[in-house]
């Protein structure tokens, strides 16, 4: 079963980055108090997957801009820090 099949497993119509490739950052599903859950993404995963085809900083202003300053509606993914 891939993160897809099991993040589909607790929402309806989850919205995911697009491509597929950005998958590989799914960390899973957050669940917020009277808001449909959303996918969570880590962010660092997300723009190591960006900085592939661009430099570190380029992929952290699109990250910035692009991904995080577009919301698309309560489906919008979270995107978390992780603390390890």
């Amino acid at each position: 079963m891939n993160k897809r099949d099991r993040v589909d497993e607790f929402l309806e119509d989850g919205l995911y980055l697009d491509p597929p490739v950005f998958d590989r950052a799914i960390i899973g599903v957050c669940h917020r108090f009277g808001m449909e859950p959303v996918i969570a993404y880590d962010r660092k995963k997300v723009i190591d997957i960006l900085a592939r085809d661009m430099s570190r900083e380029d992929a952290e202003e699109y990250f910035e801009f692009n991904t995080i300053g577009a919301w698309v509606g309560e489906q919008t993914p979270v995107f978390i820090e992780v603390i390890k």
